[in-house]
């Protein structure tokens, strides 16, 4: 079985990331979109996420690496539940690299000409249910 279209779309935003090419990674956002910064921080907009994503970047000192691991797309009424795993390498301050595995989900939107929009993205996943409980 082929691999969804959206897995090649999460995987260019992952390389911009770790590139640090905010340009491209704004190409694949609806201007009205939502992220997931961490637990109780959300921001909405193409410009305000692109901060984030360059706030991000700065904490981890320029070194953020995100992969993608398995991945299950349900689409349904033009909108693609994206359930995967989000793996992130950063040094972790001692002269070491940090590896963490998180279970996100996203929310994609598919245009009229075909492109696929991020309008959720939520890299914590359910995991926001256990931090809210704190």
């Amino acid at each position: 079985m082929s691999s969804h279209p959206l897995r090649q779309v999460i995987e260019s935003c992952d390389s911009a990331i770790s590139a640090k090419d905010f340009d491209a990674l704004m190409e694949n956002y609806a201007e009205e979109a939502a992220l997931v910064v961490k637990p109780g921080m959300i921001v909405t907009g193409k410009a305000n996420i692109r901060k984030a994503f360059m706030a991000i970047s700065d904490y981890f000192q320029g070194q953020l690496v995100v992969e993608q691991g398995d991945m299950q797309v349900i689409e349904g009424a033009d909108n693609a539940l994206v359930i995967m795993e989000t793996v992130l390498r950063f040094p972790d301050g001692q002269n070491g690299i940090v590896e963490t595995t998180r279970r996100a989900t996203y929310v994609f939107r598919q245009e009229s000409d075909g492109r696929w929009l991020c309008t959720i993205d939520n890299s914590y996943g359910t995991a926001l249910l256990d931090a809210e409980a704190v």
